[in-house]
């Protein structure tokens, strides 16, 4: 339902996904392409992927040593409009309190951007506004390296999660499909690569960026 004015508010729409997250800072055109116009393909990295997930995805509770350890644990925020699932979350005990750790399981190893640190940081934003405690750091487990990367959630990472849930709200209000990338070199790793076509999406715009510098020359020569 709308609100006044039939303009939707935020507690009206549709949660923005975690896994979202990851997308959008990779590339919010591949974002806007799984999340609004519903394409996918898998290729080998998503389908390890599928395959690393399929243990924690099967829920439950257990303590070990100490540290209670819940899979699979639904977790959302209202001030973010955030929802999903977190892989594990380790509830460590201080006192008579708990302080959540989110762990989050990955394929392949650490890499050069920080999807991966964004979607485990937004968890932690989740964790906290639902727990009322500071979440000051989670882990990476990657299956090639099979260990864990601490990751503290300093100012820098959530300003940078924040700014993230911002753009690709943004994308969602609008409805439309960002050009693509101007960084190609992560293009060749994407499972939408054939889909999103973005050497054939780009020449047009191009094309048309050569013509308005060739009216602007054109005009400053006139006069």
């Amino acid at each position: 339902m709308s609100g006044e004015g039939g303009i939707t508010t935020m507690e009206e729409r549709e949660p923005i996904p975690l896994s979202a997250l990851q997308h959008a800072v990779y590339c919010l055109r591949q974002a806007a392409l799984i999340h609004i116009e519903r394409v996918w393909a898998d290729n080998r990295f998503t389908a390890e992927g599928n395959v690393l997930h399929e243990v924690a995805d099967k829920g439950g509770s257990r303590k070990v040593r100490g540290v209670r350890r819940v899979m699979a644990l639904p977790i959302s925020s209202v001030r973010l409009n955030l929802s999903g699932i977190a892989d594990v979350v380790e509830f460590l005990t201080d006192g008579e309190a708990e302080t959540a750790f989110p762990l989050e399981y990955k394929r392949g190893k650490p890499k050069l951007h920080r999807a991966d640190e964004v979607q485990l940081c937004a968890q932690a934003l989740c964790l906290e506004e639902m727990t009322g405690r500071p979440v000051p750091e989670g882990a990476l487990f990657y299956a090639e390296t099979k260990r864990r990367v601490v990751v503290p959630f300093d100012d820098e990472l959530r300003r940078l999660t924040e700014e993230t849930v911002e753009a690709l709200a943004d994308v969602f209000r609008s409805g439309r499909t960002p050009p693509p990338t101007a960084r190609r070199e992560r293009c060749r790793a994407c499972s939408l690569l054939e889909l999103c076509r973005p050497d054939a999406v780009a020449r047009p715009v191009l094309a048309w960026r050569a013509r308005m510098v060739e009216r602007s020359l054109t005009s400053e020569d006139a006069g």
